[in-house]
């Protein structure tokens, strides 16, 4: 068990969350939509963060129908602050991304900074997922 000096608003010190809300292609059905989604999710788990869980149903994004965060692909990360996870997890989205023919949008939340990805040019991206990573790792 934890003490509270090392507890601070219900999470440990040194761990960050981040909000991704995934917006599928609006072309896709929702079957062929949650595949990709999943996936996405799949894989974030499998980086070194501490949890992988559904964001709140209020996370949805303009135009979403329906309120069920696990069909809208709003997951909460969260992850130590150290150790390049949250840089990974960018990375992870971007190349997801880049991957996928559809024309899917991931907005990723952390501090209440907001960054939007979607298909890009390559430089567009880049810069712009270097500056959002450096706001948040100091370097």
């Amino acid at each position: 068990m934890q003490d509270d000096a090392a507890m601070r608003g219900g999470q440990s010190v040194g761990v960050m969350e981040a909000l991704l809300v995934i917006a599928p292609d609006p072309e896709l059905d929702a079957e062929a939509a949650e595949l990709p989604v999943r996936q996405l999710r799949a894989e974030i788990a499998g980086l070194d963060v501490d949890s992988v869980r559904p964001g709140p149903a209020d996370a949805a994004p303009d135009g979403a129908k329906g309120t069920d965060p696990l069909a809208l692909g709003a997951i909460v990360v969260a992850f130590s602050a150290s150790g390049g996870v949250f840089t990974a997890l960018i990375e992870t989205v971007r190349d997801w991304l880049d991957r996928s023919s559809a024309r899917h949008r991931v907005s990723v939340t952390i501090d209440g900074d907001t960054i939007e990805l979607e298909r890009a040019s390559d430089a567009e991206r880049r810069d712009l997922v270097a500056a959002y990573i450096r706001r948040h790792t100091g370097s």
